[in-house]
């Protein structure tokens, strides 16, 4: 599950070396991104009723990025994956400048680059295709976040950016004890596997 702005391209870099380990690997494009066509409301609650219609149950692992995680969240406990994966959670509201966000659906490809400096160039490529579709109102969505969650459904793995601005050090500690297992892939941004694909999977290692 994409985070916010993003489609299914998001994971490329990474879906080819997850699908070396045995997986049949299916990202899925949210309302309002990618093929998707929009929702005449967007929640994240909303979203992950769509998640559910769309996709087959009990996978043996889930991952979720930023608002694909908030999604995830929610999903889990009728999805019954068997284990679920966190990239940098977009659980924890924040103030956001949402028409700034709504802005950013005409970034051209030098203003993406600038903003992505560690991405390979088909990533702001694939990027700038998903503004191209990508459903503005969506943003709405982020005032509706879950929250810093309690003990997870299923074991559970969170990765975070190194440093995060969504997870702080004093959440990532509570999510600890709550049994949360948590990772840090160090000098990464938000979009952990497009910014260190090869970070991201050894982070990875033993969920796989």
């Amino acid at each position: 599950m994409h985070g916010i702005m993003s489609d299914s391209r998001g994971w490329s870099r990474v879906a080819p070396a997850i699908a070396m380990h045995g997986y049949r690997v299916v990202a899925v494009d949210l309302p309002g991104h990618g093929a998707s066509v929009p929702a005449p409301v967007y929640t994240p609650t909303a979203l992950a009723a769509d998640l559910l219609d769309t996709l087959p149950p009990a996978p043996d692992l889930a991952i979720g990025h930023s608002l694909g995680s908030a999604v995830l969240l929610l999903a889990v406990p009728r999805l019954r994956c068997a284990r679920a994966v966190h990239c940098d959670p977009a659980w924890v509201p924040r103030n956001r400048d949402l028409e700034a966000l709504r802005a950013g659906k005409h970034a051209t490809w030098r203003e993406l680059r600038a903003a992505h400096p560690r991405w390979h160039d088909d990533d702001i490529t694939a990027e700038q295709q998903a503004l191209a579709t990508w459903d503005p109102a969506s943003v709405t969505s982020l005032k509706h976040l879950p929250g810093l969650p309690k003990p997870p459904d299923v074991p559970s793995l969170v990765v975070l950016a190194g440093p995060s601005e969504r997870i702080s050090a004093t959440h990532a500690m509570a999510l600890s004890r709550r049994g949360w297992h948590v990772r840090t892939v160090d000098g990464a941004g938000h979009t952990v596997h497009r910014d260190d694909p090869a970070g991201f999977l050894r982070a990875l290692h033993g969920w796989l």
